[in-house]
C-alpha cells in the first residue's frame, strides 16, 4: 500500500521524526569534518617545509612570517614558539608548543561526540517507535476477533520501518564516527613529527650560536693584541 511522505514520518508517533533529524545531524557533521580537515595534512607540510628552510638559514623572522601567513592550524602552534623564544627557557617553549598542538588536536575531534551519541541511539529510538506502533495496531482489534496474518502483517511491517531507519542511520553516524576519528588521530600523529622538528630547530641552535660567537670575539681580540705586540 502507498503511503505519503506525512504518513510514513508519523510513523511510531512521532520516533521517525527523531531518527530523520538523526540522520541530518549526522551528514550535518559529516560535511563540517570534511570542510575542517580537508587539506590538512598538505598545508601542514608546506607549511612545516617553509619553516624549515628559513630556519635553516637562521632567517627566524622570515619564518615566522610565513606562519603569519599561513591557513594552516599548525600556523598557532608554531607561532606560540616564536612568541616565547628568548623569553624562556628551551623547555617552557616546547611545553606551551605541545600544549598548543593538543588544543589543535582536540579541536580536529571537535562535533564527533553527536556522531557516536546517534550510532549508539538510533536504533532504540527506531526500536521503540516500532513497539509504539505495534501496540497501537494491535489495540484496534476488537478482543472477539478472529486475527489473520493479512490483517496484522500491514500494520507491523508499517512500524518495523521506523526500526530499519533507525538501524540505516545509526550505520551512516558509526561510519563517519571511524573514519573521523581515524583521521583525526593521523592528523595528530603528523603534527607530532612537525612540531618536535620544528622545536629541534628552533631551540635547539640558540646555545651553540652563542658558544661560536665567543670564540670568534675573543680569537679576533687575541689577534688584535699579538698585532699590536708585532707591530711594537
Amino acid at each position: 500500500m502507498e503511503q505519503s511522505i506525512w504518513e510514513l514520518m508519523n510513523h511510531g508517533y512521532g520516533a521517525m521524526w527523531v531518527v530523520v533529524a538523526f540522520s541530518v545531524i549526522a551528514l550535518a557533521v559529516g560535511i563540517e569534518r570534511v570542510i575542517a580537515q580537508w587539506d590538512f595534512v598538505s598545508r601542514a607540510r608546506l607549511l612545516a617545509d617553509q619553516v624549515r628552510r628559513g630556519l635553516s638559514r637562521g632567517a627566524v623572522e622570515e619564518s615566522r612570517s610565513a606562519c603569519e601567513r599561513s591557513p594552516s592550524p599548525l600556523a598557532d602552534v608554531f607561532l606560540v614558539g616564536y612568541e616565547r623564544l628568548g623569553r624562556v627557557t628551551a623547555d617552557h617553549v616546547a611545553t606551551a608548543v605541545h600544549r598548543e598542538r593538543l588544543r589543535v588536536n582536540l579541536e580536529l575531534r571537535t562535533r564527533l561526540w553527536m556522531l557516536g551519541t546517534i550510532g549508539a541511539t538510533a536504533p532504540f529510538v527506531g526500536l521503540f517507535g516500532t513497539v509504539v506502533g505495534i501496540m497501537s495496531a494491535m489495540s484496534g482489534f476488537r478482543s472477539d476477533e478472529t486475527l489473520k496474518i493479512n490483517t496484522v502483517a500491514g500494520p507491523i511491517s508499517q512500524a518495523l520501518i521506523v526500526t530499519a531507519a533507525g538501524i540505516l542511520v545509526a550505520v551512516e553516524s558509526v561510519i563517519l564516527y571511524n573514519y573521523f576519528n581515524q583521521r583525526a588521530a593521523r592528523i595528530a600523529t603528523e603534527m607530532k613529527l612537525l612540531t618536535d622538528e620544528f622545536l629541534e630547530m628552533l631551540v635547539t641552535p640558540i646555545a651553540p650560536e652563542k658558544a661560536a660567537a665567543a670564540p670568534a670575539s675573543n680569537t679576533t681580540k687575541k689577534g688584535g693584541g699579538d698585532g699590536d705586540r708585532e707591530a711594537a
